[in-house]
């Protein structure tokens, strides 16, 4: 692998534990699915997204504000990751553009970087409005608009799907291993590798450069 120049973040399980609640009842009002109940938060917004991706016409006004103002919600009951913001900072000083590459609206995804005071580690953000659609969309408008190396830029996910978007875009899929049985299963699927929480990534970036000034 080639040294990391930039990481692609998507805050729904990775940034912060989400409640589920709120995507579920998108799924339902909107696309008149009864959903799978008992799926964690990061499971229920890859299925929202696989509804949305379906959609031929954009939202109107009506069922654009009322996702909004449920995926609001969701970022207001988020719980950020204690180490998340030191990380950030100390990948921030060794020179990684950190990019919010994500699916939520752009209200959403503002709300939640406002709350969690996040924007000055960030060097861009990416939300599906930007980037015209969902899922591939936002990383591949990242990817574009700031230059990027895919094979010098990695994703960081907690879901199949992730994986899945991440193997499209050409882009390194990391797995933010949150749950242990969950992660083994995904470790099957071949990420580029894993770590258990953010304090992780710096050190993890820092092996692959020395092992690559070793070769």
């Amino acid at each position: 692998m080639e040294n990391i120049e930039a990481l692609l973040l998507e805050p729904v399980g990775c940034l912060a534990e989400f409640p589920a609640g709120p995507f579920h009842k998108i799924s339902i009002r909107l696309f008149d699915r009864k959903g799978k109940g008992g799926m964690s938060a990061s499971r229920t917004y890859w299925h929202l997204l696989d509804l949305i991706d379906t959609v031929k016409t954009p939202f109107d006004a009506e069922k654009k504000t009322f996702a909004e103002a449920l995926e609001v919600e969701a970022v207001d009951a988020a719980s950020i990751y204690e180490d998340v913001a030191p990380a950030l900072a100390e990948l921030n000083s060794m020179g990684i553009r950190l990019i919010v590459a994500s699916s939520l609206s752009r209200k959403a995804a503002a709300r939640f970087i406002e709350r969690n005071a996040l924007g000055d580690l960030l060097s861009e953000v990416y939300t599906r409005e930007e980037a015209g659609g969902v899922k591939s969309a936002p990383l591949l408008k990242a990817l574009g608009d700031a230059s990027l190396s895919s094979q010098k830029t990695m994703f960081l996910t907690d879901t199949l799907e992730g994986i899945k978007v991440a193997r499209v875009t050409g882009v390194h899929p990391i797995l933010m291993m949150n749950d242990p049985d969950e992660s083994l299963r995904l470790a099957m699927h071949n990420p580029s590798g894993g770590v258990v929480s953010m304090h992780e990534m710096p050190d993890f970036l820092r092996l692959i450069e020395a092992q690559n000034h070793r070769g």
